[in-house]
């Protein structure tokens, strides 16, 4: 297997770079944004984790302005170590090793990460084939990339100083968007993401080919809604990671995202600025009733939105579609901060909600049924704090959340707010179970005891995703690749309830 493996397969990187100026705090500026400037330097050096979280719980904005350093993340690393006091743990050196060999590669380059392998069974599954050829004894390796899955691997190869992975996974997505993508007899738009791709390795001709999927062979035959967000934000945080603006502002990356933007701030006949989606169109991609307007493709859009408005070039296509940015953001920060923002006195006032209201001055806005709120909502509903609902739609309102297993975000979340010892204490758990149970693919029930029923075992997500955990705690200024700089003109007009400082 290629690549570096000292410490466990990290890499002694001593080159740090970070990017300034990168995003602007207030977006009605975007307009008149200057050109980026990049410059190298170096970035909390000199700053403990525990002067971070005092500088952050006092409401420092020191994040929103900060650049992941690419490739200072090597644990037990001289710059690691003169600033935390982190030993790596054993099952560090096992994860880059399971995450090495998930890596597959297009015509001898890495391009992605298989989404699960499970080297200990003999099981063929749904994330990678062996193929038969007819009129030869030899096979045909067939293993497949989804996008979604591959974020968080980037993310830990970022992190790594190993960029050159995520270059070619951009790339190649990429390009497989330029394809015609039908499924039946129905052409799908322009700017659609591949869900996933697979490299089919033929030993006899000894060629590689892509074979892309855009929702022909998902299940329910959904075509993915993330995947080009999802895309958008991984350029983003490798422009942020490297330092490399060359990359984002190529003709080509150019052009992808603006074909997706086009898709996704089209006019029709919605009347509210979040997304309409079909059920298993992201990373719940079972049908789970998430259809509608589910809370994680409104995130991934705000992220997308932030992302492409800094990515952008300011030419006159370019400034266009910035505009049309600024204008849905507002938009979408409202009604995600007004509609799906839940705490005890807005259910009380739902639980009263008259029916069938009709004209501007309707208080029930959605038609929402009283009688449809699950009895547990209202034991669990706290009398300070809230949470966003998972969605809201017309006469639906869907009071559940969904925990995936993406540890590295609650870690980054954790960060940010400046609590990582509730991160530590997260990643701590994890350790006791994740690599004793085979890096699973998830967990069921309520307190997660049992791995899930049809968990994939090694399953890639959860192996870098503990991975990215691990070494954002170690050097804190690697949030800079995932996280963005508040707006102070979208500020929610309410202010924060007491439990977001307790």
């Amino acid at each position: 297997m290629d690549g570096t493996k000292e410490m466990g397969g990290l890499r002694n990187v001593s080159s740090v770079c970070s990017i300034s100026e990168m995003d602007d705090f207030d977006l009605s500026r975007l307009l008149n944004k200057p050109k980026l400037n990049i410059e190298r330097k170096r970035s909390f050096d000199e700053r403990s984790l525990s002067e971070l979280s005092n500088g952050l719980a006092r409401g420092l904005d020191t994040y929103e302005t900060t650049h992941s350093p690419g490739g200072r993340s090597g644990f037990g690393t001289p710059a690691s170590s003169t600033r935390n006091s982190f030993e790596p743990h054993p099952m560090v050196a096992d994860a880059w090793e399971a995450l090495r060999r998930s890596m597959v590669y297009f015509r001898g380059q890495p391009v992605g990460t298989i989404a699960a392998y499970d080297h200990a069974s003999e099981e063929v599954l749904n994330y990678d084939q062996v193929m038969y050829w007819k009129c030869h004894k030899a096979l045909a390796f067939d293993f497949q990339v989804f996008v979604r899955d591959f974020v968080p691997s980037a993310l830990a190869f970022l992190m790594n100083g190993e960029p050159d992975i995520v270059k070619h996974f951009l790339l190649k997505t990429l390009y497989l968007q330029g394809w015609e993508k039908r499924v039946d007899r129905f052409k799908l738009g322009e700017g659609v993401m591949p869900a996933s791709f697979k490299v089919l390795h033929d030993p006899i001709r000894k060629t590689d080919s892509l074979v892309a999927d855009f929702g022909e062979s998902a299940i329910g035959r959904v075509a993915p809604v993330d995947s080009g967000f999802w895309w958008i934000i991984l350029l983003r945080a490798y422009t942020k990671s490297t330092g490399d603006l060359s990359l984002a502002e190529t003709p080509e990356c150019q052009k992808g995202m603006r074909l997706i933007l086009t898709l996704c701030l089209s006019e029709g006949f919605d009347t509210f600025p979040t997304l309409l989606c079909a059920d298993g169109c992201s990373m719940i991609d079972r049908r789970m009733g998430i259809y509608g307007y589910p809370i994680e493709i409104q995130a991934l859009f705000f992220m997308a939105l932030r992302s492409a408005s800094s990515l952008l070039k300011h030419d006159e296509e370019g400034k266009e579609f910035i505009e049309r940015i600024v204008k849905r953001l507002h938009a979408l920060s409202y009604h995600m901060r007004s509609y799906f923002w839940l705490d005890f006195q807005q259910l009380n006032d739902i639980y009263r909600y008259k029916t069938e209201e009709y004209s501007h001055t309707a208080v029930n806005k959605f038609n929402v049924i009283p009688d449809s709120i699950p009895d547990w909502v209202f034991d669990f509903m706290p009398t300070r704090g809230g949470y966003f609902i998972g969605n809201v739609s017309p006469a639906r309102m869907d009071f559940r959340w969904f925990a995936l297993v993406l540890l590295w975000l609650l870690t980054a979340a954790c960060i940010k707010t400046g609590r990582p010892q509730i991160a530590r204490k997260a990643i701590d758990l994890a350790e006791t179970r994740l690599l004793k149970d085979s890096w699973p693919e998830y967990y069921d029930g309520k307190v997660g005891r049992y791995i899930g029923k049809q968990a994939r075992k090694y399953q890639t997500w959860s192996i870098a995703g503990y991975l990215v955990a691990k070494m954002m705690l170690e050097d804190p200024s690697h949030l800079g690749m995932i996280s963005l700089e508040e707006d102070r003109q979208m500020k929610p007009m309410l202010k924060r309830s007491s439990s977001w400082t307790c």
